[in-house]
């Protein structure tokens, strides 16, 4: 019999913020095979698993932009330092040390989190791409990988060799694994590199995914010696004629406005500009004529893997700047936070029959988060892992009755050792610098 699972007298929370009381969801082949009322037993639908949602919420995924997974290895090693010595004193000389274990075992932990908050579908940018890939193979999650080149190394004619023949390797290898060009940043991608890796992503049909604006100082330093800004060096490279995944994208101009397209995505991260003194930026004065969703980015700037914490952020933080309490409304963010799974290829992001079963069934009969009167403001304001009862991708169980299908205390043995093992090779030095 085909595999059927029932999700019996749920309420529904769809992408656009309504909430559609006492339904059945029958998923089946990785998919929502039917909606229905709670008294339309479909008796031509038999099913191999009931779960009862009468106290739950069912809604799509979560979807995060921006992260840098395998950095969950550095989780809180790097704190109250200004951005310069974040990257040039603390994480690039780490990194330089870092070994294929540490971004498996790294990226492990990272997913584990995401699923424990509910997240389906990431977009990580890293290196050591065949690790991350590993990790999104085992665990069953949705990965998008950008793996990381940096155009001012020594070896980057190698590199992006090597990046192009891993990803037209692997790009056919699962429903649930997609690819970005990775290029680093133009600060890190000087002079003609940025178009060559811009030109290998139109060679290849693939999008880019790249940190643009992420502070005040980059918008100068690239404005005093090209006269462009970040995003005008981009559009000068030609990126802007490919889907582009902006991370962060903070310091966004008007000017800058003319250059993006309807597939152009920013991955907003409020926790590491507030963590790091980034300042406000443009972004708060531009939103509404930008496509958005929500990063993470990498838990050693911004510590935890949760979209929701990062849309919470961003409501109260746009509350506080515009001095209006209606500004940033939950159905509003919502939207955003629903509306980055357009950012990926995955089709995901929808509460309808034929979308892929990539699902969050929440419990808010919690302490953090009962009682409550909108189910839209307690899972943005109120909630945490602990309400994520289930997490689904393709109609598999990821998490389930509250706990993940994945060996976290294992996990945490093996991140121990090599928590010790890193402190104990220390700091190398690290060839780019911020």
């Amino acid at each position: 019999m085909v595999q059927r699972i029932l999700l019996k007298n749920a309420s529904l929370l769809t992408e656009e913020g309504e909430c559609l009381r006492g339904k059945n969801v029958y998923i089946s082949g990785g998919r929502i095979e039917k909606i229905t009322d709670r008294d339309q037993d479909d008796a031509a639908l038999p099913v191999t698993e009931t779960v009862d949602c009468s106290k739950y919420y069912v809604s799509p995924g979560l979807a995060n932009l921006h992260t840098h997974t395998a950095m969950n290895i550095f989780k809180g090693i790097a704190e109250d330092v200004t951005a310069d010595a974040w990257f040039n004193e603390m994480i690039w000389p780490y990194e330089s040390k870092m070994t294929d274990e540490d971004v498996y075992i790294g990226t492990l932990l990272g997913i584990g989190e995401m699923i424990n908050n509910g997240v389906t579908v990431f977009a990580d940018h890293y290196f050591s791409e065949d690790q991350v890939l590993r990790a999104v193979k085992e665990t069953g999650v949705r990965g998008d990988l950008a793996p990381t080149v940096f155009g001012a190394s020594s070896d980057f004619p190698e590199r992006l060799a090597q990046v192009s023949e891993f990803i037209q390797a692997h790009r056919e290898d699962s429903d649930r694994v997609a690819f970005h060009m990775g290029p680093h940043a133009n600060y890190t991608c000087p002079g003609e590199t940025l178009g060559q890796i811009v030109d290998e992503a139109k060679r290849l049909n693939l999008p880019i995914h790249l940190h643009v604006s992420e502070e005040d100082v980059q918008v100068e330093k690239a404005r005093k010696e090209t006269g462009l800004t970040p995003f005008g060096l981009l559009a000068r490279a030609g990126g802007f004629d490919c889907k582009v995944l902006i991370g962060h994208g903070l310091w966004v101009e008007e000017e800058d406005l003319e250059l993006l397209r309807d597939d152009t995505w920013f991955a907003f991260c409020p926790k590491t500009y507030m963590k790091l003194a980034s300042g406000r930026g443009g972004f708060f004065d531009w939103h509404s004529r930008i496509h958005y969703g929500f990063g993470t980015d990498g838990a050693a700037s911004s510590n935890t893997l949760n979209p929701v914490e990062q849309a919470r952020l961003l409501g109260l933080l746009g509350k506080f700047d515009a001095r209006d309490a209606s500004a940033f409304s939950a159905v509003e963010l919502w939207k955003h936070l629903m509306g980055g799974h357009r950012a990926f290829s995955f089709g995901t992001g929808y509460m309808k029959e034929g979308a892929p079963a990539d699902l969050v069934i929440w419990d808010l009969y919690q302490p953090d988060t009962f009682p409550f009167y909108s189910p839209l403001s307690s899972i943005l304001y109120s909630s945490n892992s602990q309400n994520v009862r289930y997490t689904m991708v393709g109609g598999d169980f990821l998490k389930y009755d509250g706990k993940l299908k994945m060996d976290m205390d294992g996990l945490q043995k093996e991140a121990i050792r090599l928590q010790k093992a890193l402190l104990a090779r220390g700091k190398g030095k690290a060839e780019i610098s911020y």
